[in-house]
């Protein structure tokens, strides 16, 4: 709608309205139904307040939205709507964890998204550090700082465990799938990475731990001439003896191939 202001003997130029942006138009319409969803929407729920970590820092969901993890269902279920709401306590999970966390629960991935590439028929991670072309967040690294253990995981293995701990199977295929994507990691992170994977999963869990033992044997030339390698190997742990079981089985395999296609004389 243009503004115009008469005078007498004057019309002044016509105001031409700002030209709103892609991300201006999808905020506005997010704004819109946050503020009035619709009725029986998850977003019309109690809020509910999760501390997390020994810092204790405050989020805020749904309840509705949360009980789509069992663990939070559970956790959620016999309390009473208080005064100042719902509470849940995690002092050991990690911030940077619940957030993914969250954000699977209300948009169904977690940054950086999961993308498809149609023309090639492969999957990517969104280009994260291109804020101005793609809305991005800036740069993602692949590992996030565990304060428990004071050192560096892959992001995606601890997101998987959280998954495992908080009921949630859909995001342990989603954090598998991005881990898979995933490249240039150093022998330390990824053997880190692998022990806190055996420690945080069942024994009965198995897609996460083939993964670390079909990831180490495919680059066994890189963790032979690892220091870190050896003094992994000499803590122990059932990760290793897996490892060896796997590695024991790959070349008994690659034996059997060379044994087939082998002559064989009468």
């Amino acid at each position: 709608m243009f503004k115009r202001s008469f005078t007498k003997y004057r019309v002044d130029k016509a105001v031409k309205p700002t030209k709103k942006t892609y991300r201006d138009k999808a905020k506005e319409k997010m704004e819109e139904s946050l503020d009035s969803p619709p009725t029986g929407s998850p977003l019309t729920s109690p809020i509910v307040t999760i501390v997390v970590g020994h810092e204790r820092r405050l989020f805020a969901a749904h309840e509705d939205v949360l009980s789509r993890s069992a663990f939070f269902e559970a956790a959620l279920k016999d309390q009473f709507l208080e005064p100042n709401g719902k509470k849940v306590d995690l002092p050991d999970e990690e911030p940077e964890v619940l957030s993914c966390i969250l954000e699977f629960l209300y948009k169904g991935d977690y940054f950086p998204r999961l993308l498809q590439h149609k023309r090639r028929h492969t999957w990517e991670l969104e280009d994260a550090q291109d804020v101005h072309k793609t809305g991005g967040r800036g740069s993602s690294m692949a590992t996030i700082f565990h304060s428990g253990l004071g050192a560096e995981l892959l992001r995606d293995t601890v997101v998987y465990c959280a998954a495992e701990k908080y009921g949630l199977e859909e995001l342990k295929h989603l954090a598998l799938r991005k881990q898979g994507l995933q490249s240039g990691i150093p022998v330390d992170i990824i053997l880190r990475s692998a022990r806190f994977a055996y420690e945080h999963t069942p024994d009965t869990e198995s897609r996460l731990r083939a993964h670390y033992l079909a990831l180490i044997i495919r680059s066994r030339k890189t963790f032979k001439r690892s220091g870190t390698m050896q003094l992994e190997m000499e803590i122990g742990g059932k990760l290793f003896f897996d490892l060896f079981v796997a590695m024991s089985n790959h070349i008994d395999d690659i034996v059997e191939i060379g044994n087939s296609r082998s002559p064989k004389f009468i």
